[in-house]
């Protein structure tokens, strides 16, 4: 593997686990002051809808259309072309995007009732999140343009700025809980007024880096330019590819809302533990690799295009699947230490781990869904991740219908695990079938020490979790010195297991002739 990808890899990591941190902090915030209550439930709905759309439209369907035909210009055109394109895009897209939220705050009490149809019939939950999706919804817009400005500064390898970016928003909902919250009748209003002024803040903190590249847009509204024109082409099917967990996630909203008070919340938090391991590292992975292939297929070096692919598979298997081993194991202890304070007890604990062990099935699905469908976006090829996202959509929907009545919220996760694994493995016989991927040597083997690692680590922790009783009832400082010891030997016992099965750093790079 080059160095560059993997220092760009190790950055975006180390930024992206900052924030992780950071939002933990947060969820312990927000969970100590509102737990899994009503109010909570309705923030969750006016953070998610526009935090889905940013998804699906800012990092989904936009940057994996948008930094494909940026790499291509930069290697192909002057560079006067390259700005000339980016002010177009940046013009457009943000004429685009102050339609689409203009039209979301007027059209709020709609939007929630079609996002929590449940909330409906509970007057008050239904008002709280109208009023607080008519305050968040210009994050979309805000969101989406900062996204905008990542995409340009990832293609350049500035990765860290990008990374580090969504810390802002964490800190900032952290302190707009703590101290905003109190001056408002409904104190959970101050959270909502916390993610609109994290949006400003997010957007501009990137612009100096911007105009150290020469990069900072200057808006032009132009439809017609033949980039922009290309970046739409690509957008409109591209909506479906690799944001379809995001949609999925949104689906299950909907049926959660239709269940008891607290369940969109419970799956909120089981959320969040999952989208750490996917944030830290599938969503990092994907983030590098793409304008790496980009780069690849427009210099039209299959086989780079292919070794880097095999490369970030092998590197999603090492780390996804004993993250999601960890988090079906230890889904209770984790739950407990991080949220048990105030209003979020016992009984939310035992609520939660019930999803959460359930996600845990779709982690690396999950994870490989974001690496498989890079693969695509960079051959600038859409319609069969369109193809199998309606498919996993469907699975989903009517998984959920099923599964929901024995299992309730539970069955919500678990409808969503086994979508991304239908998803994860249609597009890989998918990008097998047309070419794009041919697995070099040595996978069979790779996974036999797989299996064996996460066998130990699983056995490791089921013995020290213990009973999540004995969690619950126990004093703070001894779940977190507890959770602490059992994560830390567990990476040990796993890299250790990994080491006596035969595998070593060698196995994990790419060969040499990767770095032309």
């Amino acid at each position: 593997m080059s160095k560059s990808l993997v220092k760009s890899t190790s950055v975006v990591v180390c930024m992206t686990m900052i924030s992780r941190v950071f939002g933990f902090i947060r969820d312990m915030v927000t969970a100590t002051l509102f737990g899994a209550s009503a109010q909570f439930d309705a923030f969750s709905i006016a953070f998610r809808i526009p935090n889905l759309m940013r998804r699906l439209f800012a990092e989904g369907s936009f940057s994996q259309a948008f930094v494909p035909v940026l790499a291509e210009y930069q290697k192909n055109k002057p560079r006067e072309d390259v700005q000339r394109f980016i002010d177009a895009m940046s013009g457009t897209l943000g004429a685009a995007l102050l339609l689409v939220t203009v039209i979301g705050i007027i059209g709020a009490p709609w939007i929630v009732m079609l996002f929590a149809p449940g909330f409906v019939k509970t007057g008050g939950r239904y008002d709280l999140a109208v009023t607080m999706l008519r305050i968040t919804f210009p994050y979309l817009m805000l969101i989406s343009l900062t996204a905008f400005s990542g995409a340009i500064l990832n293609t350049h390898s500035r990765f860290w700025v990008a990374a580090f970016t969504p810390v802002l928003l964490n800190i900032i909902m952290i302190g707009s809980a703590m101290w905003l919250s109190p001056y408002f009748a409904q104190p959970i209003i101050g959270l909502a007024w916390g993610v609109f002024i994290a949006g400003v803040v997010q957007l501009v903190f990137q612009w100096p880096f911007l105009k150290k590249l020469r990069m900072l847009p200057c808006p032009k509204i132009n439809f017609y330019d033949p980039g922009v024109m290309r970046v739409l082409r690509l957008m409109i099917p591209a909506l479906f590819g690799v944001s379809v967990g995001q949609i999925n996630l949104m689906v299950d909203s909907i049926f959660a809302s239709l269940l008891i008070v607290g369940s969109v919340s419970w799956l909120y938090y089981s959320e969040r533990l999952m989208e750490f391991p996917l944030g830290v590292f599938g969503v990092a992975i994907s983030t590098v690799i793409l304008p790496h292939l980009s780069r690849h297929h427009a210099a039209q070096s299959e086989e780079s295009f292919s070794l880097t692919l095999d490369w970030a598979l092998r590197a999603v298997l090492l780390i996804g699947i004993p993250a999601g081993v960890v988090l079906a194991v230890m889904s209770g202890p984790m739950l407990s230490t991080l949220f048990q304070y105030g209003r979020f007890d016992g009984y939310s604990v035992i609520m939660a781990r019930k999803s959460l062990t359930m996600f845990a099935i779709g982690i690396t699905p999950f994870m490989l869904v974001k690496v498989l469908a890079a693969g695509f976006y960079a051959k600038q090829d859409l319609r069969a991740p369109v193809r199998i996202a309606v498919l996993a959509m469907m699975v989903n929907t009517i998984l959920n219908i099923i599964l929901i009545w024995p299992l309730h919220h539970a069955g919500i996760a678990l409808s969503t695990s086994l979508a991304a694994l239908v998803n994860t493995g249609c597009l890989y016989y998918f990008l097998r079938e047309r070419g794009f991927y041919h697995p070099r040597e040595g996978w069979r083997l790779f996974m036999l020490r797989l299996v064996f690692a996460n066998i130990i680590l699983a056995a490791w922790l089921w013995l020290g979790a213990g009973d999540l009783s004995m969690w619950i009832n126990s004093h703070v400082m001894w779940r977190i010195e507890h959770l602490a010891f059992l994560l830390i030997s567990a990476v040990l016992i796993y890299f250790a297991a990994l080491w006596l099965a035969g595998m070593r750093l060698h196995h994990l790079l790419m060969p040499q002739r990767q770095l032309a």
